[in-house]
């Protein structure tokens, strides 16, 4: 009974504290059309405090929905242009050496903002991108023999071109896993592209001013924290992450041969936390399987390593955690 009235006045605060979500929406589908999985991606990422590649062919909005959500919340956003001539220098920051002064001082990089969007990620070699690792997974930075720390609210939002592409660097798998959410952008449908077409010739885009503060959003993330997760669905987590790892144990013999290596403890970690975070969105004090299911495309399709006989089979990511999910047993 006690937990009954735990959730009941969750729910009550998650209603409260969630008015800025349907602000954002409205914000982000002024400006971009279409797209709702996309829209849903970033406010997941931001509300579970996880960053988020973006993959899909260029012209399909992913910089200007990420520059959008910046310009909706009231805080800090920088630009990098990955390029195969970048440096890790370009990305952290440098000493730089001061003749008057006759002393190095440090002069900080674009990292240092509370997003930072890293357009086509991919287009700049392993060092580069190595750079972020320590800001993405520490929050702090290390520049010569000083380390500084990240703004409470830091989210890296990455864009990149798909792998068959010319000029791109595959991710190692490190860094991809330190993405918590990889969402694939897909082209728009007919009567979207006819909106996009009007909407671009009839001049500017339509202005967006700030509905949210960075305060709020990391007030937001303190109630996400608190949606209930029942042991029934963590088992489900666990079961979903486990089936990738040794699917001969969920009757998926199938997909012996097809994954190389399955989901880490990272994944079930960014599992729950996009669950909740979902829960959140849909003003919801727990989660149910409904909410697991949504965000595990997005979870696991970067964490998991296709073997290749999957690949001359053709067999994609994506198909396998569909297998997984259907095979699985809902709670």
């Amino acid at each position: 009974m006690a937990e009954a009235i735990d959730i009941r006045e969750l729910n009550l605060r998650i209603e409260q504290q969630s008015g800025f979500v349907t602000n954002l929406t409205a914000g982000m589908d002024r400006v971009i059309v279409g797209q709702k999985h996309l829209v849903d991606t970033l406010l997941i990422g931001l509300l579970s405090d996880g960053h988020i590649l973006l993959e899909g062919v260029p012209g399909l909005a992913k910089t200007l929905a990420i520059k959008t959500l910046a310009q909706l919340i009231a805080a800090d956003y920088s630009r990098i242009q990955f390029t195969p001539d970048l440096l890790p220098a370009d990305v952290v920051g440098t000493m730089i050496y001061s003749q008057k002064e006759e002393r190095f001082s440090v002069k900080k990089g674009p990292v240092f903002a509370n997003f930072v969007l890293a357009d086509e990620i991919n287009r700049a070699p392993a060092k580069v991108q190595s750079a972020l690792l320590e800001a993405m997974q520490e929050k702090q930075v290390t520049i010569g023999s000083e380390t500084f720390p990240l703004p409470a609210l830091f989210l890296v939002m990455a864009t990149q071109n798909p792998i068959e592409q010319e000029g791109t660097y595959p991710l190692p798998e490190a860094q991809t896993d330190r993405f918590m959410l990889k969402a694939v952008i897909d082209y728009p449908t007919i009567d979207e592209e006819k909106k996009i077409i009007r909407e671009n010739l009839g001049g500017t885009l339509p202005e967006v001013h700030p509905v949210v503060t960075a305060d709020e959003i990391l007030q937001a993330r303190g109630v996400v924290r608190e949606v209930y997760i029942d042991e029934k669905i963590e088992q489900y987590i666990a079961d979903i992450v486990f089936a990738s790892r040794y699917p001969d144990r969920y009757g998926l013999k199938e997909l012996r041969g097809m994954i190389a290596f399955g989901g880490s403890p990272r994944a079930s970690i960014s599992l729950a936390k996009a669950a909740r975070a979902y829960a959140f969105i849909k003003r919801r004090g727990y989660v149910v399987p409904e909410d697991v299911r949504a965000v595990a495309h997005d979870v696991l399709r970067h964490r998991i390593g296709l073997t290749y006989e999957a690949e001359a089979s053709s067999v994609t990511g994506e198909e396998i955690i569909s297998r997984i999910i259907n095979k699985v047993e809902v709670p």
